[in-house]
């Protein structure tokens, strides 16, 4: 398993390949619907005015997704309460509903990884080899496993979203992944695609 620390070069970008395990350790930030969203409309295409703390949580997200990762995650968090906030489950959310935005998200933040399940379409793939950039599969049903590698949680930003939409800065720890989406045009997840389609044809064309 390769190891890999955050924030990412665009050499180590290019040195991943599909199927290739990583361990990733550093910084990263939690993005869903609501975050991605906000992120396009706000800064990328501007069809709404920055409001409130935009601009401020703006400045604070730059640096850390520039050379970053994004992570399509919904967590449990503990501590609300005082503020102390710990990781109680980690795990990824279906990375499709962020289509739409992932690919003008990671050229105007210069996004390096991005986190989820289930994969992500060909916007995004264009972008993975703009940027460059790679799309790391994390396992899904293993919440309580992958919130034991968030060793600290940084902070929090867009908390109005909700705790599951919020924008959260952790630091992991060997942070398992498999890159299934690279910066040379591979996707596992277009050939399991096709495969199938090919598979489901023949098995209609019997039918029929």
């Amino acid at each position: 398993m390769q190891k890999v620390t955050i924030p990412i070069s665009d050499k180590t970008i290019r040195g991943l390949k599909v199927g290739a395990p990583v361990a990733l350790s550093g910084v990263m930030i939690t993005g869903r619907d609501a975050a991605h969203k906000w992120m396009v409309e706000t800064f990328v295409k501007k069809t709404r005015p920055p409001q409130g703390d935009d601009l401020q949580v703006y400045e604070a997200i730059k640096p850390l997704l520039d050379g970053g990762v994004i992570y399509h995650c919904g967590p449990v968090v503990a501590g609300l309460d005082t503020g102390d906030y710990r990781f109680v489950a980690a795990g990824p959310t279906t990375s499709s509903r962020e289509e739409p935005y992932q690919g003008d998200v990671m050229r105007h933040f210069n996004v390096k990884g991005v986190i989820g399940k289930g994969g992500m379409g060909p916007k995004t793939l264009e972008a993975c080899q703009q940027v460059p950039g790679v799309y790391f599969h994390a396992i899904g049903g293993a919440a309580s496993l992958i919130a034991q590698t968030v060793t600290r949680v940084l902070g929090v930003y867009k908390l109005d979203f909700g705790v599951p939409e919020a924008m959260w800065v952790i630091e992991v720890k060997d942070f398992p992944v498999v890159v299934t989406m690279d910066s040379h045009g591979g996707s596992q997840h277009a050939v399991i695609e096709k495969q199938s389609g090919e598979v489901l044809a023949e098995l209609l064309s019997k039918a029929y």
